[in-house]
């Protein structure tokens, strides 16, 4: 069996890398000649919307996935005349407009903090007034990992907010008083069989994650229940095949839902040693028609981002508990160089693994 995947990045590259076990091969469409996934799938050097590219994808292949929520709607639609696609270009469709995408989550029950939409610095003002300070400006499109917002402090910073988000239409969103940030990952076979993983909490630095702990520190089972059911929901709403996750505040009791991914994510690294299936592999089974593997927990788990430059894999590789996963990219500032997984089985133990692995270059 083939398997598309439409971009070669580090989660094009993991999909793989679960997959070949299984039997599969890979082909990936990437406009990087060295993409991430190039050492373990085919590579076609091209953009996500070039029509040679895309038809070179499907030829032959059984089915076809994507690695991140940006690419092009009318892309994924063309290649589903071909093959099938999963997820379903919908939900690349909702999780390209953060606007679209507030009102999928309010349209199907899911709460969500305080927003308004802006078009110009004189709606942003008068939004400000709306929403109240501080406030958070996004695009409505293409932001991730920190770009493409601002938090707005004072009413006078507007017209230099409006600049930072390159004046492109946004939201104006409350800047919520949370407790913490989660997220919850759910994956969804092509029968309809539904399953998930623990709440993870997470931690940014930058707007970059840089830590993910799982499952998340005094878990209520009222919250996992909640997450497991606003997952269940938008699973459903999409018909959806293939793993989804949903990032979310936590406020005391209650959830608010932040924004989606309809993909694997990163802060489900971590499932790779500490759970019986990782998110890779149940995403590749789900869009295969294979059946589902386990979500459940192995011990205690923390997934730390390398960022900007890379450890020693020596100084890594002598925490007990620890495995590394690096990705294949040149350094730089800012990006993603691949993560570690810490995975023990008592929880004083994960701390002091974080501590030591935090206390390298580059890690968390």
């Amino acid at each position: 069996m083939l398997i598309g995947i439409v971009g070669g990045g580090q989660l094009g590259r993991m999909l793989a890398l679960s997959g070949v076990p299984l039997g599969f091969r890979f082909r990936v469409l990437d406009p990087s000649p060295a993409a991430a996934a190039s050492v373990v799938a085919q590579q076609i050097v091209g953009d996500y919307d070039d029509p040679a590219g895309i038809a070179r994808l499907a030829d032959g292949a059984d089915v076809v996935t994507y690695e991140f929520e940006n690419v092009p709607v009318e892309a994924a639609r063309k290649l589903a005349t071909h093959v099938p696609v999963y997820p379903p270009p919908e939900a690349l469709e909702a999780a390209q407009d953060r606007l679209a995408e507030k009102m999928l989550f309010e349209r199907i029950g899911i709460p969500v903090h305080a927003y308004t939409t802006v078009d110009s610095v004189g709606e942003l003002r008068a939004a400000l007034d709306h929403v109240g300070l501080p406030a958070l400006v996004k695009t409505r499109r293409l932001g991730y990992d920190g770009k493409g917002q601002v938090i707005v402090r004072r009413a006078s910073d507007a017209a230099e907010a409006w600049v930072a988000v390159g004046g492109q239409p946004s939201l104006v969103e409350t800047l919520v008083d949370f407790d913490r940030e989660v997220s919850i990952l759910a994956v969804r076979a092509c029968d309809g069989e539904t399953s998930f993983y623990p709440l993870v909490e997470n931690h940014h630095r930058q707007g970059i994650l840089r830590l993910s702990i799982a499952p998340a520190p005094d878990l209520p089972p009222e919250l996992q229940a909640a997450a497991e059911m606003y997952a269940a929901r938008m699973l459903d709403e999409l018909d959806y095949v293939g793993v989804l996750a949903i990032e979310l505040f936590q406020v005391g009791a209650h959830l608010l839902a932040n924004e989606m991914a309809p993909r694997v994510h990163n802060s489900g690294h971590w499932t790779i040693e500490g759970a019986e299936t990782s998110q890779f592999e149940n995403h590749i089974r789900a869009v295969a028609g294979l059946p589902m593997g386990s979500t459940a927990v192995r011990g205690q788990a923390a997934m730390l981002n390398i960022v900007g430059r890379s450890p020693q894999p020596d100084e890594v590789l002598a925490v007990p508990g620890a495995h590394l996963h690096l990705y294949g990219k040149p350094p730089r500032p800012g990006r993603k160089l691949g993560h570690v997984t810490a995975r023990v089985n008592d929880p004083h133990e994960l701390t002091a693994a974080v501590a030591r692995l935090r206390s390298l270059p580059g890690v968390g």
